[in-house]
């Protein structure tokens, strides 16, 4: 890495000599470019500190400044802007720093390759006969030269310099060769791309993306999204004044054995985007670059793609947070600590919110949800279902199929055990079926079904604490066991409303099967005159439906799931509070913590949401439920 001396290259405004960042080759030489600068600068760690204290600034301390140097990683872009803005370094300069600091992240650094370097000299000459018996005629008193024959030493000359070629030629072409070979490994290695913060886990591409990388990344499904992602953020860039939100989910599949997204993920990204884009067309400010981070299929890479995106320039909200699982409390976990503001948007585990209630851990400061939490939900199926006796039996599985703790469901299983209007229809006798899902649901289901059946004491509803995904297994066993022509109805949770309402369990007359949950409204209640917000919602649609720098999203995707629309929900949700933060604030583009103070002043209805005006209340839980009860077959 070499000096520059021109003024705006290395120091900034200031001029001088410093590191020239657009030579830095990887994260470790920018760690140390950092360094180089302050002790250039004269600049020490408390002063450092104190240039750093100040509004629009991330706060670098003493202890921060000396932990992220000596971290084997790229320091994210606030740490960076701050630390070289305070040694002096601004306009040009600053600018130079961030395409270099972008071009590391990215893996295409240096911008500008040292051409200093040496042609580096050919190898000495194969051992031969000839060879040697050329030196030893050169080396003579009486050879050629010494006898001034010049003819014979120009051609000796002339074969010692082709054979020079000859080797350079060859050494160039190996060169080039493994350069090609190593690239084609690093490609690999990251997703078909150059971005060091895509990374191949178990045949999945997990990390960070803005949608520069490849529209196939993801896979083909992401493919019209992620392509206008691209577009949108290179418009976003250009014009300069924005902050960055990240999407966090799982956006690949390893297979449906071990997938609980059920596909729906397309759908989220599109619903989350049309959100960005309808801001971006706003005359608000700041701009929003949106990111997507995937966590991968059972969300075992949260860790990755949280670290991914907390190196994110002006990374300032989190929005998606994937399911109800413990990977996705973890990583909320790890992006409060840093300061990060959170909007989950499908999550309706109780307690995934400020509280943390959903483990022992305690608060997790920054996180809200838009989605409508387990409790509400069965709170109100409860008052639909105390209508007179029941015979219940709770079936229940409290892992996802990789393993891991499935909150969703344990959370489910504790509604129906605490709530008062549900509970009291279980006792010690009860019926109580558990399964895991990596024993093999499918094999289950038939032998629940089956000892449902108790003569006259055979069960009349099912509290159902499992995932969407076995319910149609379930369904079809309901409707072949013994006792068939009883009718039974099944109570859950709003993971059922990705059901398909035509499947033949549902509608077979000798076997009579009721599926009953709570949730939003569906998309016609959503649109329909009577509902009070519809013309949000129908705006909402409208915009999805639409031209995304030529690409169109298909509206059955609405239709599908409340995928779409509640992704979008959380993503209005972090802008809303961005923009309120860059009204109030002084001149300057809102921060992280700007935004996490923001969210929780949110009051009811300040956010206008698709599914209805919301606020966020000191929880960190939606306010203006719109609790609707589902039936499946829906009644004529």
């Amino acid at each position: 890495m070499t000096e520059q001396t021109q003024d705006g290259a290395g120091v900034g405004d200031a001029g001088g000599q410093g590191p020239d960042p657009l030579r830095i080759a990887d994260q470790r030489e920018f760690r140390q470019a950092l360094k180089e600068l302050r002790e250039h600068r004269g600049i020490t760690l408390k002063q450092l500190e104190t240039e750093t204290d100040r509004p629009g600034s991330k706060r670098l301390t003493s202890p921060t400044v000396s932990t992220t140097l000596k971290a084997d990683a790229l320091p994210d872009w606030d740490f960076v802007a701050a630390y070289v803005t305070a040694c002096g370094v601004t306009g040009e300069g600053l600018k130079r720093w961030e395409r270099a600091w972008e071009a590391v992240r990215k893996g295409t650094a240096p911008v500008e390759p040292d051409g200093a370097a040496g042609t580096p000299l050919p190898p000495p000459p194969p051992p031969g006969r000839w060879w040697q018996r050329a030196g030893r005629w050169l080396r003579t008193r009486r050879g050629l030269v010494a006898g001034g024959s010049a003819v014979t030493a120009l051609s000796l000359a002339a074969a010692v310099g082709g054979w020079q070629i000859h080797v350079r030629h060859v050494q160039a072409q190996r060169d080039h060769d493994e350069q090609v070979q190593a690239a084609e490994a690093f490609a690999r290695s990251h997703c078909g791309s150059r971005n060091t913060a895509l990374m191949v886990h178990a045949g999945e591409c997990t990390g960070v993306t803005d949608g520069q990388d490849g529209a196939g990344v993801f896979g083909s499904g992401l493919k019209p999204v992620l392509t206008a992602l691209g577009a949108e953020n290179r418009q976003t860039v250009k014009d300069g004044d924005y902050v960055t939100i990240g999407f966090l989910a799982p956006l690949t599949s390893q297979g449906k054995q071990k997938d609980l997204t059920l596909d729906q993920f397309v759908g989220e990204i599109e619903g989350a985007y049309t959100a960005v884009e309808r801001a971006n067309e706003s005359d608000s400010h700041p701009k929003i670059r949106l990111v997507l981070a995937n966590m991968g299929s059972g969300e075992e890479r949260w860790a990755h793609a949280v670290e991914g995106l907390k190196a994110e320039k002006g990374l300032v909200a989190v929005v998606g947070m994937g399911l109800s699982q413990q990977q996705s409390v973890d990583a909320a976990r790890a992006l409060s600590k840093a300061g990060i503001a959170m909007v989950a948007d499908l999550i309706t585990a109780d307690g995934f919110d400020s509280t943390g209630a959903i483990d022992p851990h305690g608060p997790i400061n920054g996180l809200v949800r838009v989605a409508m939490p387990n409790k509400d939900q069965l709170t109100a199926l409860g008052k639909k279902l105390d209508t007179g006796p029941h015979t219940v039996a709770l079936i229940g599985s409290d892992v996802t199929p990789a393993g891991g703790n499935d909150l969703y469901t344990k959370s489910l299983e504790n509604g129906f055990r605490t709530i008062p209007s549900l509970s009291k229809y279980l006792d010690d006798d009860s019926p109580d079926f558990p399964f895991s899902p990596q024993g093999g649901a499918d094999a289950a289901m038939p032998s629940i079904g089956q000892n449902l059946c108790r003569g006259a004491d055979s069960i009349d509803v099912v509290y159902y604490a499992a995932r969407a995904k076995y319910l149609p297994t379930f369904l079809e066993a309901l409707r072949h066991r013994s006792c068939y022509k009883k009718p039974i109805t099944v109570v859950t949770g709003s993971d059922a409303a990705a059901l398909d309402p035509a499947m033949k369990a549902l509608h077979d007359p000798e076997a009579p099967i009721t599926v009953m949950y709570a949730s939003f409204p569906s998309p016609a209640g959503l649109s329909a005159p009577a509902h009070r917000d519809h013309g949000l919602y129908t705006g909402f649609v409208q915009a999805f439906t639409s031209d995304h720098h030529g690409r169109h999203f298909p509206a059955g995707h609405l239709e599908r799931s409340y995928w779409p629309v509640l992704a979008h929900d959380a993503v209005l949700t972090a802008a809303t509070a961005i923009h309120t933060a860059a009204a109030n604030a002084a001149g300057h583009t809102p921060n992280r913590y700007d935004v996490t103070n923001q969210l929780y002043t949110l009051g009811d209805e300040a956010v206008p949401a698709a599914t209805g005006r919301l606020g966020i209340n000191r929880q960190g839980n939606r306010t203006d439920l719109p609790v609707t009860i589902h039936t499946l077959p829906a009644p004529d």
